[in-house]
């Protein structure tokens, strides 16, 4: 190839770079623009956005509008925010999460490692539960929670997230335990291990990228979850995707856009912060093995 040729495709290949990116940005800025109005919008006050133009910066930049979602938005009859929200939600994601983590890592165990006669029918069912609708469950889950005197709780909101997260925890533990190495297993059982020593010691240790793809996963759908939320919870016991449905319906004759806008990105706040954190060990754990198999 002569330096002609040569610098023509040097040329050729960055006019295409170029072209990429330059589509690449154009996807990136559509597909951002969304957040871009939320934020700017929950930055004004409310006379700006009656103006009409969202898209344009704040002339007077104000955080009322957050501290009115937080904590002094109306909602219902009292005047609490999102605030004792977001409490229910931590405390129905993080026990639900780890509780999910852990059954599916001790499944994925039994699945791959101590094969038994019917136990590729169990996995089947399990993986079936995975593409299950939500409202197909709502009625049989309501009256097994009722039975159990856990409606309107959020325990039973944990007990709900954790069955049906199952299948989902099952599934990823159990393709990346069909990749672990079978003759350390065997090895710890020569040497006296038992079926939780081998587990704890030898399985779970392991076990990172596939747990990070986990809690991420399970922490998304649950923390995201409406039905759920709606139909098994009372005033005292509401997530916070409920809330935020009540604090956007609460408003009479003026709509407080910005302060919806704001309560909006409170709720989406904490997945977003653990896919920026998290995001490239969720891909690593995605290629180590869970979807293999």
């Amino acid at each position: 190839m002569s330096s002609s040729q040569s610098q023509q495709a040097v040329k050729m290949g960055f006019a295409t770079r170029l072209l990429v990116y330059g589509i690449l940005l154009i996807v990136a800025i559509f597909y951002l623009l969304p957040l871009y109005i939320m934020i700017v919008n929950s930055l004004k006050p409310l006379v700006e956005i009656q103006q009409g133009n969202m898209l344009s910066l704040p002339h007077e930049w104000t955080v009322a509008a957050w501290s009115s979602a937080w904590s002094t938005a109306q909602i219902g009859v009292e005047p609490t925010g999102l605030k004792p929200y977001f409490l229910n939600s931590l405390l129905m994601v993080v026990p639900a999460v780890f509780i999910a983590t852990m059954l599916g890592a001790l499944n994925g165990y039994v699945l791959t490692k101590w094969r038994f006669r019917g136990s590729e029918i169990i996995f089947a069912m399990m993986l079936l539960s995975c593409f299950i609708p939500f409202q197909i469950v709502i009625i049989p889950s309501a009256r097994l929670l009722g039975l159990a005197g856990l409606s309107g709780t959020i325990a039973g909101l944990v007990a709900i997230h954790t069955v049906y997260g199952l299948g989902f925890t099952t599934l990823f533990f159990r393709n990346f335990y069909e990749a672990f190495p079978t003759e350390l297993v065997r090895a710890a059982q020569m040497d006296g291990a038992r079926f939780f020593q081998t587990f704890w010691r030898i399985l779970l240790p392991n076990s990172g990228p596939i747990i990070v793809v986990t809690v991420i996963w399970q922490f998304t759908n649950i923390w995201n979850d409406f039905l759920f939320g709606a139909s098994f919870s009372d005033a005292d016991s509401q997530p916070m995707t409920v809330a935020l449905n009540n604090l956007v319906n609460s408003s009479t004759g003026v709509k407080e856009y910005n302060v919806h806008f704001a309560g909006a990105i409170l709720a989406a706040l904490p997945t977003l912060l653990v896919y920026i954190l998290s995001g490239r060990y969720f891909v690593r754990g995605l290629m180590a093995g869970s979807v293999k198999g």
